[in-house]
């Protein structure tokens, strides 16, 4: 099992130290560094638990514990929109954000996935699954091509019709990392996951009939740690969702993580412009131009209308 880090200088007298690999609503499972999972409950009301993080626990009784003390974290990935903040894993150190041309998908969740990411400062990396499929291949290729031209790491595979080339692909961009997979649904993230980490579709049924929920649970993430497949690092699965909200992110932090829209932003007539619908605006003149892609100026205009007011 992986070693767990801890921080020497926050006492806990909580004898048990794990991570929390799988969680539904208030209830979670611990799995400490000796390989023995348990169910834990947050004491008191607490909902800040998140699958990632490491946690001081009591000692279990009749298997479940009590969590009394979360380890400071050094990576939160989440969505938001305007009513809710939704966690998605803590700890981890890139997202691995997967695609597909069938079914179809939608270029604003890539994204916005990528954005999310960078707004937590982790590296990603855009996974084209089913590459094989030549029926409506144009979208998917152009989708890359694009990604590819504004500096994103994008590799294809084919999970289904070439599993061994997928595993030779990927293995080394997961080795010693803990990855976070989002897709939307449908995308065949669950099928890549399964071939990173043979034990993955197991330890979902064991979570299932341990909180007699049913399939229930595949609406929560899972960390699962590749040393029990021979490897490092860990792949925390989340379910597929079809969007991915920013409502938290600033204007300011939207053009951080857009440099095909930010290397435009100098020439405008007002300081404060934001690209949308002042005059003088050399973004617009760009757009125009044809020097940045009218669905990425589209996308950016979304973003930037209902963003968060932040230094410029």
């Amino acid at each position: 099992m992986a070693k767990f880090p801890r921080n020497p200088r926050q006492p806990v007298e909580a004898p048990v130290f794990g991570r929390v690999t799988a969680g539904h609503g208030r209830h979670h499972f611990v799995t400490t560094e000796t390989g023995e999972t348990f169910e834990a409950h947050r004491r008191g009301k607490k909902g800040d638990v998140v699958v990632g993080d490491l946690v001081h626990c009591t000692e279990p009784v009749s298997g479940v514990a009590a969590i009394e003390a979360i380890e400071p974290r050094k990576s939160l990935l989440y969505r938001s929109d305007e009513w809710r903040i939704k966690t998605l894993a803590a700890n981890v150190e890139q997202v691995a954000i997967v695609f597909a041309s069938r079914p179809s998908f939608n270029p604003w969740f890539i994204w916005r996935a990528l954005l999310a990411a960078h707004q937590a400062d982790l590296p990603a990396l855009v996974i084209r699954n089913k590459k094989d499929l030549l029926d409506e291949a144009e979208t998917a290729d152009d989708a890359v091509a694009l990604l590819r031209e504004i500096g994103h790491d994008v590799v294809e595979v084919s999970a289904t019709a070439d599993p061994e080339g997928t595993i030779a692909t990927l293995k080394p961009r997961f080795e010693g990392k803990t990855t976070l997979l989002v897709g939307q649904s449908g995308m065949g993230k669950s099928t890549i996951l399964n071939l990173l980490v043979p034990y993955a579709e197991a330890a979902t049924r064991e979570f299932s009939e341990a909180l007699n929920l049913g399939r229930q649970t595949t609406t929560a993430a899972r960390w699962y740690d590749l040393a029990r497949c021979g490897g490092s690092g860990a792949v925390v699965d989340t379910p597929g969702f079809q969007e991915f909200g920013l409502a938290h992110l600033t204007l300011l932090d939207i053009l951080r993580a857009m440099p095909d829209i930010a290397e435009h932003v100098e020439g405008c007539r007002f300081f404060n412009c934001r690209h949308l619908d002042e005059p003088g605006c050399s973004v617009k003149r760009a757009v125009e131009e044809g020097l940045i892609r009218p669905e990425r100026y589209e996308f950016y205009a979304a973003l930037a209308r209902t963003a968060q007011s932040g230094p410029m």
